[in-house]
């Protein structure tokens, strides 16, 4: 077996990534928490979508590469095949997604997050060998069946504490507690992930390997980040204008609604008019009499 490099740059990736995958969880406890709030049904798949970008898209995707960046074999180049690479961005979003809209729309339950917190481990999990899937060597790899099953079931479990925070916890700093322990499993599963490798080198050494080199993928990565940050800000800020001016306009001011239908009269609410003083008897005949 060829000899394996997790931490090629030191701290760095380790850092980063846990960095990465706590800017992903904060943001995508965020926008779940703005989903509990949301007073329609479309509103809160729109605060889902979001979640689901942020931390499928950063704090999972990002995070996994972002630790890659810190995998090496002395003995034979790395590089990444950048279809497989997008497959598992997919993964990643697809997963994060479907388990926040099971536990996002409808009752809280417990089974219904265990249910939902399954689906996505399952889909972390086909993110994560689907990037490693993706990598390109002059070798085999090989896993260890005993640590791919101890990282599927940190994967699920990870994934369902995950879900369960973002249908539970309030306010700033239960979020950023919550997004801390996010980060750590995360990356903790990744790199248990990764120590369930190893690398065969073939007795047939080519003169070169096919795909992207790992620091060349720093400029797809960083566009692809930013525009899903950018989307997804842009995405929140209008989502939260609409909903101020939509709830201002229906919410009553000094007992009045302000909306164009406040204005209209509601069936069997019409004011009657007051009646018109009529004359007493008495006083016609007395002009009657005057005359």
């Amino acid at each position: 077996m060829a000899q394996v490099q997790q931490f090629t740059y030191g701290a760095f990736n380790p850092i980063a990534a846990c960095l990465v995958a706590f800017l992903g969880s904060f943001l995508g406890l965020l926008a779940t928490g703005r989903a509990r709030a949301a007073h329609s049904r479309g509103r809160r798949t729109r605060w889902l979508v979001i979640g689901a970008f942020s931390i499928g898209g950063a704090g999972l995707w990002l995070m996994h590469f972002v630790a890659m960046l810190g995998f090496d074999v002395p003995a034979s180049p790395v590089r990444y095949d950048a279809f497989l690479t997008l497959v598992s961005l997919l993964f990643a979003i697809l997963s994060a997604g479907l388990g926040l809209q099971v536990v996002g729309h409808g009752r809280r339950s417990r089974s219904k997050t265990a249910f939902a917190g399954m689906l996505t481990g399952v889909g972390l999990l086909a993110m994560h060998y689907t990037g490693m899937a993706a990598m390109r060597l002059q070798g085999t790899l090989h896993f260890r069946p005993w640590l791919v099953a101890v990282s599927a079931v940190v994967a699920i479990g990870a994934a369902t504490i995950a879900l369960w925070f973002a249908v539970t916890v309030r306010g700033w700093a239960q979020i950023a507690g919550a997004s801390a322990v996010l980060s750590l499993a995360f990356c903790g599963m990744h790199y248990l992930g990764m120590a369930a490798m190893d690398v065969e080198l073939s007795a047939n050494v080519r003169a070169s390997v096919g795909g992207i080199r790992p620091l060349v993928m720093i400029v797809p990565i960083t566009v692809i980040s930013a525009a899903t940050i950018l989307g997804v800000a842009l995405s929140a800020l209008q989502a939260m204008t609409e909903e101020e001016f939509t709830d201002g306009a229906t919410r009553p001011r000094g007992g009045v609604h302000t909306t164009a239908s406040a204005g209209r009269r509601r069936p069997g609410r019409r004011p009657s008019p007051r009646p018109v003083p009529q004359p007493a008897a008495d006083d016609d005949l007395q002009i009657a009499s005057r005359s």
